[in-house]
């Protein structure tokens, strides 16, 4: 038996937030989570500012 009740997540996720059926069904379990309200997103400020030291956009060798 499935744990989530997807009768009343796909509710909260047509009428409540407004999405379109193909739209709901897109989104994994976490993003429905977050846009319903459920906590912080997986990846806080500190995670983003390290990946963004590791990953610098601009690295001066190259045009993007």
């Amino acid at each position: 038996m499935s744990q989530f009740d997807w009768p009343s997540l796909l509710r909260a996720g047509v009428r409540g937030l407004g999405l379109r059926p193909a739209e709901f069904w897109a989104l994994t379990p976490a993003e429905l989570h977050l846009l319903l309200g459920g906590g912080d997103a997986p990846l806080g400020r500190s995670g983003l500012d390290a990946l963004m030291a590791a990953y610098p956009d601009n690295r001066g060798d190259r045009d993007d």
